[in-house]
């Protein structure tokens, strides 16, 4: 039977103290994105705190490889966030009673009575929506002592990066609301609604919307020319006093003109809710210098994302855990290298129509020998987010190492489809003895070369030929 989250939590709390009495060593193995590295991150600096003597480290997939390691380690507990889904029973017998899962991820039905799989949909949350890995991390934090609040504020990234923000004008709901209350009680953060262009407080006003990535703007984007006639166009003053002016200094009206000015150079049937991409909720840390890049939410998790797709992932947990020195121009630089590498691939993509085949509910593209493995969750997204997508699931292959295949899928703007992409990702990826898994509207899958086409003829069969009978 499975625990309610106060008992989960209270159980985590037992096995952690259990564990620091009796001088038993930790390891926290998670993932390399924003929300792995966050929510790893949380995690530690809590074990810290405590006094345990842990250690952290990362990893892009969670694989029978990833749990020969553990096996293999020196460590007495492990702990992994944002990573293990599907591997519980694996998990029992390699390690025993000695592991323990914090993750959001949607997982299988025989999991559910697991007590040491503590995952968001067993107590009824929504771990596509409401919390991701980096706030079932933060809850596990405070069990272990309430003062760990404070690491409210990177469980905001955490959803951030995880792009969770899907209420109402880009708000949270369900526990991520929760947590964010309790950072601005805090006074950890400011939240405010504003345009959501890149750099609010630190790029001209041009630059802000061509760096934007979220929505994908063919035309814009990238393209700071167009983006100042535009906002030109618009009647926006872009100086003043010889300055150029920051999106943070607009007056309402010039926002309402900046907003006009992009709707009517989408237009389609969808540009009302693309609109809504940049526009709504913001969450400043007013403790982060004023023109830090750590000082805006998203920016902040874009770097963590950065860090993790380039395989600098200690970067982003030292800044996670709190370094603010040296180690904060190298995020620096590791963020400008990740958007370079970002409008490479979407480049090619774009120039390359060969690789791209579309119908009318699903666009299929071929990123091999393009898109680096570990940045198909990223490109997927910004294709998911065009507005010449939506509607449509958007699946995208790449090379993976070990003579394999990783797909990365998602639901663009307006796809109504009710097929579970986490399901179908899972169950095919099975299918062909890979790994899959994820959220309903984001997932991903792991094939061997030698299964490509089955794994094609599975999608085509499953997700190509029926979404358009469950988008009517």
């Amino acid at each position: 039977m499975a625990r309610s989250l106060d008992e989960s939590l209270s159980f985590f709390k037992d096995k952690i103290s259990d564990s620091i009495r009796s001088k038993r060593s930790i390891s926290v193995t998670t993932h390399i994105d924003c929300d792995g590295l966050t929510s790893g991150s949380i995690i530690t600096k809590a074990l810290v705190r405590a006094g345990a003597n842990c250690t952290v480290r990362t990893s892009k997939e969670f694989s029978n490889n990833t749990l020969e390691s553990l096996k293999n380690d020196s460590r007495d507990l492990h702990i992994v966030t944002d990573l293990g889904g599907g591997f519980a029973t694996k998990l029992d017998k390699t390690l025993g009673e000695d592991w323990i899962i914090l993750d959001h991820h949607q997982i299988p039905d025989e999991e559910m009575d697991n007590q040491n799989v503590i995952n968001s949909w067993k107590y009824g949350i929504d771990g596509g929506a409401d919390i991701c890995a980096g706030g079932m991390a933060y809850l596990a934090s405070v069990a272990i002592d309430e003062k760990n609040t404070d690491l409210s504020a990177v469980a905001i990234v955490s959803a951030l990066g995880d792009r969770q923000d899907k209420g109402e004008k880009r708000s949270f709901t369900g526990k991520n609301f929760e947590i964010a209350n309790t950072a601005k009680k805090q006074g950890l953060v400011d939240i405010d609604l504003d345009l959501l262009l890149v750099g609010r407080e630190t790029r001209p006003l041009a630059d802000a919307l061509a760096s934007t990535l979220q929505p994908f703007i063919d035309g814009l984007t990238w393209n700071r020319g167009a983006c100042h006639s535009l906002l030109d166009s618009s009647g926006v003053n872009l100086k003043e006093d010889g300055r150029w002016r920051v999106p943070a200094e607009l007056d309402e009206g010039e926002k309402k003109q900046v907003i006009e000015a992009v709707t009517e150079f989408i237009s389609g049937e969808n540009a009302t809710e693309i609109m809504s991409e940049l526009v709504g909720y913001t969450y400043t840390f007013p403790r982060e210098d004023s023109k830090s890049f750590l000082r805006d939410g998203r920016e902040f998790s874009t770097m963590l994302n950065s860090c993790g797709r380039i395989n600098r992932p200690g970067v982003g947990i030292a800044v996670c855990m709190g370094d603010r020195d040296k180690i904060l121009t190298e995020a620096e630089d590791i963020r400008a290298d990740y958007r370079k590498m970002i409008r490479e691939c979407m480049n090619v993509l774009s120039n390359q129509r060969w690789r791209v085949s579309e119908s009318k509910e699903c666009i299929m593209v071929n990123g091999e020998d393009v898109v680096p493995e570990t940045m198909t969750g990223t490109i997927s997204s910004l294709l998911a987010g065009s507005p010449k997508n939506s509607g449509k699931i958007v699946i995208l292959r790449t090379k993976a190492e070990d003579n394999t295949v990783k797909f990365s899928s998602r639901k663009s703007f307006g796809c109504r489809t009710e097929i579970n992409l986490s399901d179908i990702m899972r169950t095919g990826a099975e299918k062909f003895d890979g790994i899959g898994g994820g959220h309903n509207a984001a997932a991903g899958a792991k094939i061997t070369r030698d299964k490509l086409d089955e794994f094609l003829n599975y999608l085509e069969v499953n997700v190509v030929n029926v979404s358009g009978t469950d988008n009517s």
